[in-house]
């Protein structure tokens, strides 16, 4: 993906955010929301939490994720096996719910593949930009301040194999840039500054985005009354709406939207039976691949490419 593209898909997630109030009007014009990822099949963590981010290696295999306690776990098709650590500190880390443990045990929430070395490149909140060689082990920091200052809760990442550069984010609002190879390699700058804080969207096969939402209004700070108005259109009702407010059962929602940002598909689990706190969906393999920062498991759903019907039975 060159920068550019890596770019637009920054960019397309803050207008996603801005503009969603136009594009759930399609809902009036037969666009209605699935409540199908209730029907999404479960893969239990056992011992860890939060697999916000999901990676194939160059080979396919996979998936990868990032957990609460510090820890990258690769699926080796009936367990999950540790495969790397972004801190050598891990006394007392194996504890999925002790939160005051990850400045300490770190928290990757990036995780993305080098397609040409197999090696994989980490966003951790802690500790910045590292990079793990394809056979896992620790991981080695590439950057963690930026003009002299800490980077501010590193989050996701994207490669443009073209130009063998990294792009990065953090919660200062800007998209860091680290070169891989070439005249600046192992330098780094900002590469753009943004008027919102950039998050988790996905490009598919077919150039078409997915876009998770794990509440409406921690997710998309949502302020506007028509905003809100519009997604209440959907299946949210008031007393829903003031469950998630309240710290109530959590609802789970993604987004499929066109090249152009229209929104193709909606898909929900209303009442958060199997699927809560989404941080990302990726489709890959016939299914959708779904992350979450806060529950102890994974989930994927098996889909039909040539249609909107979902066939919802393992493989």
């Amino acid at each position: 993906m060159n920068a550019s593209n890596i770019l637009l898909l920054i960019i397309a997630t803050q207008a996603l955010f801005a503009s969603v109030n136009l594009a759930f009007d399609d809902s009036e014009n037969g666009l209605k929301s699935q409540n199908v990822l209730s029907k999404s099949e479960i893969i239990q963590l056992n011992g860890a939490i939060g697999p916000e981010r999901v990676a194939f290696n160059p080979n396919g295999e996979g998936p990868y994720i990032g957990v609460a306690d510090g820890r990258i776990l690769k699926f080796q098709g009936s367990y999950w096996a540790d495969f790397a650590v972004t801190s050598s500190q891990r006394e007392n880390c194996i504890l999925p719910f002790a939160l005051e443990m990850e400045h300490i045990c770190g928290r990757p929430l990036g995780l993305r593949f080098d397609t040409k070395t197999g090696e994989l490149y980490i966003g951790d909140a802690y500790f910045g930009l590292q990079v793990v060689g394809p056979k896992g082990g620790l991981a080695t920091p590439l950057v963690q301040k930026l003009e002299g200052k800490p980077l501010v809760f590193t989050n996701d990442i994207d490669i443009d194999d073209h130009d063998d550069v990294i792009y990065f984010t953090d919660t200062s609002t800007r998209i860091i840039r680290y070169w891989l190879k070439g005249p600046l390699e192992g330098t780094h700058d900002t590469f753009a500054e943004l008027p919102g804080f950039p998050n988790n969207i996905r490009i598919n096969s077919k150039g078409e985005f997915w876009v998770a939402l794990q509440a409406i209004r921690s997710q998309l700070s949502v302020s506007n009354s028509e905003i809100e108005n519009a997604l209440l259109k959907l299946s949210f009702i008031a007393q829903q709406l003031d469950d998630l407010l309240s710290g109530g059962l959590l609802h789970a929602t993604a987004i499929k939207l066109s090249k152009d940002g229209r929104v193709l598909e909606v898909l929900e689990d209303i009442e958060g039976k199997t699927l809560r706190s989404i941080s990302e969906v990726q489709e890959k393999y016939g299914k959708l691949w779904f992350g979450s920062v806060t529950m102890p498991y994974f989930g994927t759903l098996w889909i039909l490419s040539s249609s909107k019907e979902f066939n919802c039975s393992a493989k």
